[in-house]
């Protein structure tokens, strides 16, 4: 889900640079949905994991 948040970035960002103004909006705001959607969802995890007292594993 997160290389969809980072496509439409950067398809936002080339309509943006030609100018297409319709498509570079819907994709940014796109982005920034799943972004903010990706956070919560971050911040949620880090949450239960601090109540649960388990610490991160690097694998």
């Amino acid at each position: 889900m997160l290389r969809w948040a980072v496509g439409f970035l950067i398809l936002a960002m080339i309509a943006g640079f030609l100018g297409f103004g319709g498509v570079a909006a819907i994709s940014a705001n796109i982005a920034q949905t799943l972004f903010i959607v990706f956070l919560v969802l971050f911040l949620a995890a880090a949450a239960i994991g601090v109540i649960n007292g388990k610490k991160p594993t690097i694998d």
